[in-house]
C-alpha cells in the first residue's frame, strides 16, 4: 500500500508521517517550496532531515508562477495580510492529487489539526477545501482522524483508524508529547513560516503587484532583500549589509542598473529595470544617503551591462527619503 503525506518538516506534518510510516505503509512525502517561505531552501523547513530520518522519499514541488495568480486574486479572499490559505491549501492539493495519481498511491493524508488555524483548519473550511481540490473524503489527517468521518482509505482498512488520534485546538502539548514518545526532535518552532502572513512583507507585495502586471517568482525573492523605495513607477533597492549587497548584484538583470559610492564603504544599490534619467539620480541619491561619505557630495557609480557612468548627487538626510520607503 503507498500513500502521499504532505511534509512541510514542521511538528505536525512530521507525526503524520511518522505515524502512517509505522502502520507499514509505503509513504513517498511531498514538500512545496516558494519564495514565500521563511526558511532556508535547501532542506527547508526541516522537511528533507525529517524524511531522511524516517527512510521516506521526499518529492519536492516548487510553487511556479502560476501561484502568483492564487496569491494575487485567491477566490476566497486572503487572511490577515496576503496569506490565500484557503486557494493555497486547494492549490497544494490538486497539484498532490495529480502526483498520487501519477506514482499510484492508494491515499493522501496530511498533518492538518482540526481548529489549529483559523482560517483554513475549521470543519467549513476543510469539506471547501476537500471538494475544490477532487479529494472529498479521500484526505486521511492521523492527528485529528477521530473527528471526522471515516475516509476511503480508513472505510477500505488501508490504514487502521483506531491508531489514529482526536487531537483539536492551537495548543501543541498533545503533539510535543507524541514527539517524544515517538522520539522525534530537531522541529522547528510551531509560529509558521509563510511570508504571506507578516504585514511589511505583504506590503511590499502589494505595492509589486500595484505598479508590475507581469510578476515572477525571481520579482518576489528580491521583496526579501534590502531596503525598498518606490519612485514613481521604479522600484530601487538598496541593501542593508554585505550580504545583501552582494545578493543584489546577482538580481542585477539585463537591463538593471548596480550603483556603488566611489571612494567610501556603502551600500549596493540596484534598480531593476532600465530606469529614466530622474529615477537613476533618485537611486543614487538613495546610495548616498546610505553611505559612508563625509562630504556634502558624493560619487556615484552607476553600472549596467557593459556600460558604467559617474553621478554626482548631493548626501541628501535620510528622512527625506522615507516618503519612498516601502
Amino acid at each position: 500500500m503507498k500513500a502521499i503525506g504532505l511534509l512541510s518538516g514542521g511538528l505536525d506534518s512530521t507525526l503524520a508521517v511518522r505515524m502512517v510510516v509505522d502502520q507499514g505503509i509505503d509513504v513517498i512525502a511531498v514538500k512545496f517550496t516558494s519564495p514565500f517561505c521563511q526558511c532556508d531552501s535547501g532542506g527547508c523547513c526541516h522537511a528533507a532531515v525529517q524524511a531522511q530520518r524516517m527512510g521516506v522519499p521526499l518529492k519536492t514541488m516548487a510553487k511556479g508562477d502560476d501561484y502568483l495568480d492564487v496569491v494575487r486574486h485567491p477566490p476566497h479572499g486572503w487572511g490577515s495580510a496576503m496569506n490565500p490559505c484557503i486557494d493555497c491549501r486547494i492549490f497544494m492539493l490538486r497539484k498532490t492529487k495529480a502526483y498520487m495519481e501519477e506514482v499510484g498511491a492508494a491515499f493522501l493524508f496530511t498533518g492538518e489539526v482540526l481548529g489549529q488555524r483559523p482560517m483554513s483548519q475549521h470543519r467549513r473550511a476543510i469539506r471547501q477545501i476537500e471538494q475544490e481540490s477532487g479529494l472529498e473524503g479521500k484526505i486521511v489527517r492521523p492527528l485529528s482522524a477521530q473527528h471526522f468521518p471515516p475516509t476511503e482509505a480508513e472505510v477500505r482498512g488501508w490504514i487502521d483508524r483506531e491508531k489514529l488520534l482526536a487531537i483539536t485546538g492551537r495548543s501543541r502539548k498533545a503533539q510535543i508529547t507524541l514527539a517524544a514518545q515517538l522520539d522525534i526532535r530537531d522541529y522547528p518552532c510551531p509560529a509558521g513560516g509563510c511570508l504571506l502572513t507578516d504585514a511589511s512583507f505583504s506590503a511590499r507585495l502589494r505595492d509589486l503587484f500595484a505598479h508590475q502586471k507581469q510578476v515572477s517568482m525571481q520579482d518576489v525573492r528580491l521583496l526579501k532583500i534590502g531596503r525598498h523605495f518606490r519612485f514613481e513607477r521604479s522600484k530601487v533597492v538598496c541593501g542593508r549589509d554585505q550580504a545583501e549587497n552582494d545578493a543584489l548584484g546577482k538580481f542585477q538583470a539585463t537591463a538593471g542598473v548596480l550603483l556603488e559610492a566611489i571612494g567610501c564603504a556603502g551600500p549596493t544599490v540596484l534598480l531593476p529595470d532600465a530606469p529614466n534619467d530622474a529615477t537613476l539620480r533618485f537611486a543614487a541619491s538613495v546610495t548616498a544617503a546610505y553611505s559612508r561619505a563625509t562630504t556634502e557630495e558624493v560619487s556615484i557609480l552607476c553600472r549596467a551591462a557593459g556600460t558604467a557612468q559617474t553621478i554626482v548627487v548631493p548626501k541628501l538626510n535620510r528622512s527625506m527619503l522615507t516618503p519612498f520607503l516601502v
